[in-house]
């Protein structure tokens, strides 16, 4: 698979490379867009402020210049927090993408969105502060509606960004699993051959 995956509001951290690299030895393509130009953070509130500075338009235009050169290739679009709300955007603008990960995240969903049958796995904590239970059914319903097959994971008592070791919210089991889980999910996604010939 070609896999676009963005980074989180607290910027490409060294877990986005440790999972870049996780993907490309199962055989995947990845490339990790530096949406914030090297700036990091060690906690939320500088990474939101800094994000706010830049402004949503802004960065989201840094992803879909980012993505643009390798969309003719069919991707699958992934990101963790933020970078998953970014994704999931871009994955329901452009009809050839293969798939959609979100890690920890999630986004609106334009009323005209439409899909057909696009394959998405969100991974998120259970209870998750910026990702909450009705905010959570609203979305899959209305993914759902949009033409997206779905499927949702749940970490109880696990931290926000649970996947990354250098924050406090790293969960080490939820992690594991949530990998796991998501390279079989990636391995189920049709190949360039099978989806010419879909």
């Amino acid at each position: 698979m070609h896999i676009m995956l963005f980074h989180s509001a607290y910027g490409p951290r060294p877990a986005v490379q440790s999972a870049a690299e996780r993907l490309r030895e199962a055989g995947h393509e990845v490339w990790t867009p530096d949406l914030y130009v090297g700036e990091t953070f060690d906690t939320v509130e500088d990474g939101m402020a800094f994000k706010d500075g830049i402004g949503s338009d802004e960065l989201l235009k840094r992803a879909v210049l980012a993505a643009a050169p390798y969309s003719e290739r069919g991707l699958v679009y992934a990101g963790f927090s933020l970078g998953a709300s970014i994704a999931q955007t871009l994955a329901l603008g452009d009809e050839k993408a293969r798939g959609l990960l979100l890690l920890h995240g999630t986004s609106d969903i334009a009323e005209n969105a439409s899909v057909d049958e696009l394959p998405v796995q969100l991974h998120v904590a259970d209870p998750d502060p910026f990702e909450p239970h009705d905010w959570l059914t609203a979305w899959y319903l209305g993914m759902g509606r949009a033409g997206a097959d779905v499927e949702v994971y749940r970490y109880p008592g696990a931290g926000h960004l649970f996947t990354d070791p250098g924050l406090p919210d790293y969960d080490a089991e939820a992690a594991d699993r949530t990998w796991q889980t998501a390279l079989g999910f990636l391995d189920s996604l049709p190949c360039d051959e099978e989806a010419s010939t879909a």
